[in-house]
């Protein structure tokens, strides 16, 4: 799969991550250091791994090459492995930004600590459009410059909605669709439509306290740890491969409304941790779980 000629690397930066995955056997590490040999490149950083239980191996490399010129050649060589060793690739230039879409209900604490983020150049990203199903978020996203999308529901027309949504995702040119507390179920077509490029964030409480206030249940029931789950989203509600996990430790003495602040905070660090790795390709979706090369 080549994605760069001799065209389109003018003004472009000399270096690039390289990500692939293959079924593991010896001599891939050789193969792709001999390829960036070949082309001048030089490794930056490098990171691998091979899953005994999956059998399959994972690299992601971050190179430079003193000669673009060559581009064209490392590819055409990496292409030729990837035959031989059934692999799957794919390169970035590493100042490349991936193109993001917030969808987000009425809790703003994740949107706002991620356009934060963004304006403070802490995430390798550009927030093209939030989308939501309320108009509470709207002034907090038009002032930061972002489109807003309303797209309220209604029962007999989620699939309207939901063919809106992906309407602004192709326009867009979205790379990664965030779900930060959107409060609603994407259908299975939807979620298959854009399978690895959807990441959700919800409380780790799920299953044991499902339904509304999830911070009332567990003061109620006493718990001790609260946290955050962050995870790619699949057909299985809440079970996609897990990215991202935190949690606090809390006591008799917090009321449920402070629990809940405590979550909020926790929701935004564990959403943006998976935010960056996932925009700078250090996520592999392994099965049923992932490969984080943090």
């Amino acid at each position: 799969m080549l994605f760069f000629n001799a065209e389109s690397i003018n003004g472009m930066s000399n270096e690039f991550v390289l990500t692939l995955s293959c079924p593991d056997r010896k001599g891939i590490v050789h193969a792709i250091s001999g390829a960036l040999l070949k082309a001048g490149g030089n490794i930056i950083e490098s990171s691998q791994f091979g899953d005994p239980d999956t059998q399959l191996f994972f690299q992601r490399t971050h190179f430079s090459l003193d000669h673009l010129e060559l581009l064209s050649n490392l590819q055409a060589d990496i292409q030729k492995e990837s035959i031989r060793l059934q692999m799957k690739w794919a390169l970035h230039p590493a100042s490349q930004k991936m193109r993001v879409m917030v969808a987000v209900s009425k809790l703003g604490h994740c949107l706002n600590d991620l356009l934060y983020r963004w304006k403070a150049e802490q995430l390798p990203i550009e927030i093209c459009a939030v989308c939501s199903n309320h108009r509470d978020l709207e002034s907090l996203t038009r002032s930061n410059g972002v489109s807003f999308h309303y797209l309220p529901i209604e029962e007999s027309k989620k699939a309207s909605q939901e063919d809106q949504l992906l309407d602004i995702v192709n326009a867009q040119k979205i790379d990664l669709v965030l779900l930060a507390r959107y409060m609603q179920i994407l259908s299975s077509s939807l979620c298959e439509e854009l399978y690895g490029r959807v990441i959700n964030i919800h409380h780790s409480f799920l299953p044991s306290f499902k339904g509304a206030q999830p911070y009332r249940q567990a003061h109620q029931k006493g718990v001790k740890l609260i946290g955050a789950t962050a995870h790619y989203v699949t057909t299985q509600l809440d079970e996609g491969p897990i990215i991202e996990q935190d949690v606090e430790r809390v006591g008799h003495q917090i009321n449920h409304l402070d629990m809940a602040r405590i979550g909020a905070d926790i929701e935004s660090r564990v959403l943006a941790r998976a935010v960056k790795w996932h925009a700078e390709r250090r996520l592999f979706i392994n099965g049923s779980k992932t490969v984080v090369f943090s």
